[in-house]
């Protein structure tokens, strides 16, 4: 697992809000968890280099403030900010998350036998113009 980064390519065209297409986002209450999901999709064969571990801070010092701008001069029409909000809610409340590359439907099903053997909060998989619920 690699730490995290804010890459320009993770933002939205439109906004800059987080939006890194091609990844999956899930947050869990206990950040062990995140750290434990992580190994066990390394261990199953996913790429060091394709797991982003977040502590809440780096959600909160990294991914919150995109919204900052996304919502001006008007809210974003997209639910990109409102995702945000929900991870900084999350974050806030000490939760960690992992963001794993999901290029396909194959991909976002492994991760999710993974982390639904632990308790989560939210799991969002983003497709070009889809937020999609895991």
């Amino acid at each position: 697992m690699k730490p995290f980064s804010l890459d320009p390519s993770m933002r939205a065209t439109i906004g800059g809000a987080f939006y890194p297409t091609g990844y999956s986002m899930v947050m869990f209450p206990k950040p062990e968890d995140a750290t434990r999901v992580g190994q066990q999709l390394i261990d199953g064969g996913v790429s060091r280099d394709d797991i982003f571990l977040l502590p809440p801070q780096a959600v909160l010092s990294q991914i919150s403030p995109t919204v900052e701008q996304a919502d001006d001069p008007l809210p974003s029409a997209g639910t990109e900010g409102a995702t945000v909000r929900a991870y900084t809610k999350l974050a806030r409340e000490g939760h960690a998350a992992l963001l794993v590359k999901t290029d396909d439907s194959d991909a976002a099903e492994r991760l999710m036998v993974a982390v639904r053997t632990v308790p989560y909060a939210i799991a969002q998989r983003y497709r070009a113009l889809v937020i999609e619920d895991l």
